[in-house]
């Protein structure tokens, strides 16, 4: 190791200098800074914030201080691999953090090739298992398949309904729900995907009236979401059919407004009123570092906080960040965070799922299922 090696930089925390390798790591957080998903953009960039700091308060990740690079992946999925790219080969990004869709996450795994570590850690629809590649994000057999069961025992529904939007996560999730359902004994009515940038939902709501549903399914992202729900319980239909959503969180219902989401469910891994120890304090950390003009706390933004902290386990038990090793040590690697005990298999992970109906208060979660698994196979 050369003189420049040995050299520290230091940061202040609680009034003692941490001392830190010369060279920082810079870890390269791809998040949705435009599209339909822009709205998710701000909470999670303020997770990677917060995150960098107290893994950085801890001593960084292998001695080394965090240093966060930031990239839109909110484009097309060849334009956000060229920024991802510049981070990588132009600004020296040697891991990469994404909250993002499942197309740019199929462009970036063929971009980095497992050169370079990359944590995906949004709600996605499984079936990633790409070298290099940690998913932390929820899949439907965590989200779907232990709630639909108790949906059916608490409210009995018959006939569902499935809307969302038109590509690999919106149908891949329906495709896995359709058999959670028939399971119950229930049955499909209906099953349509729409593009993102729909804004009437005059026809869908005619069909889900007409079909005689009692439960609908909303696999609907951002403001599809949002205006999907509000017609709905504008059309009055909020009382003779219940919703699920498996992406409906603080920042889509502050969208819908808490009166249109009578006999809504949400299904996932963190809300922001979880009162767990844990997320409690997580949610007082957030609050004081951002203040009263915090961008809302969400699953989809608090996912890039595990996000960084899987990076800090595994690389901790790796002994490295060379992508060899770290895929070998994921194996069984674990933490506790906001959500929970998290702990990784397949390069997924198992953690803590939650249902939550919505209140005058918003949300209110009414159920825990705890350490569910991913239903992921990847070889490790």
């Amino acid at each position: 190791m050369d003189r420049r090696q040995f050299l520290a930089a230091t940061a202040t925390v609680g009034g003692s200098p941490r001392v830190f390798a010369a060279d920082a790591l810079k870890v390269a957080v791809m998040l949705p800074q435009s599209g339909p998903a822009g709205l998710f953009g701000p909470s999670t960039k303020a997770c990677a914030e917060l995150a960098a700091e107290h893994v950085n308060a801890r001593g960084g990740v292998l001695g080394r201080k965090i240093e966060l690079l930031f990239g839109d992946a909110g484009l097309p999925p060849a334009e956000a691999t060229q920024a991802a790219l510049k981070l990588w080969k132009g600004s020296g990004a040697s891991v990469f953090i994404g909250m993002h869709d499942s197309a740019v996450r199929g462009a970036l795994v063929g971009l980095f090739k497992a050169q370079v570590p990359y944590f995906y850690t949004p709600v996605y629809e499984g079936g990633e298992c790409a070298k290099g590649t940690y998913v932390n994000g929820e899949t439907p057999q965590q989200q779907l398949q232990p709630v639909i069961p108790w949906i059916a025992a608490e409210r009995k529904p018959k006939k569902w309904y499935m809307i969302g939007n038109d590509y690999i996560w919106g149908r891949n999730t329906n495709a896995a729900a359709k058999g959670f359902i028939e399971k119950t004994g229930a049955q499909v009515v209906g099953d349509e995907y729409l593009p993102f940038t729909v804004d009437n939902f005059d026809a869908s709501l005619a069909r889900i009236r007409d079909s005689g549903a009692d439960a609908v399914l909303v696999s609907l992202v951002g403001g599809a979401a949002v205006g999907f729900n509000k017609a709905y319980a504008s059309l009055g239909l909020a009382d003779k059919a219940l919703r699920l959503g498996t992406l409906i969180e603080e920042n889509t219902l502050a969208g819908i407004g808490n009166a249109n989401a009578r006999n809504l469910y949400s299904s996932a891994g963190y809300f922001a009123n979880l009162q767990t120890p844990a997320a409690k304090a997580f949610a007082e950390a957030y609050a004081k570092r951002f203040g009263a003009q915090a961008p809302a706390l969400n699953g989809l933004g608090e996912s890039v906080y595990e996000g960084v902290l899987f990076l800090e386990a595994i690389a901790k038990k790796a002994g490295s960040l060379g992508v060899a090793k770290l895929d070998a040590a994921s194996e069984g690697a674990t933490y506790k965070g906001p959500r929970g005990t998290v702990t990784m298999k397949s390069r997924h992970v198992t953690q803590d799922i939650f249902v939550a109906d919505v209140d005058a208060n918003g949300f209110r979660v009414v159920k825990t299922f705890p350490q569910v698994g991913s239903g992921q196979t990847c070889k490790i």
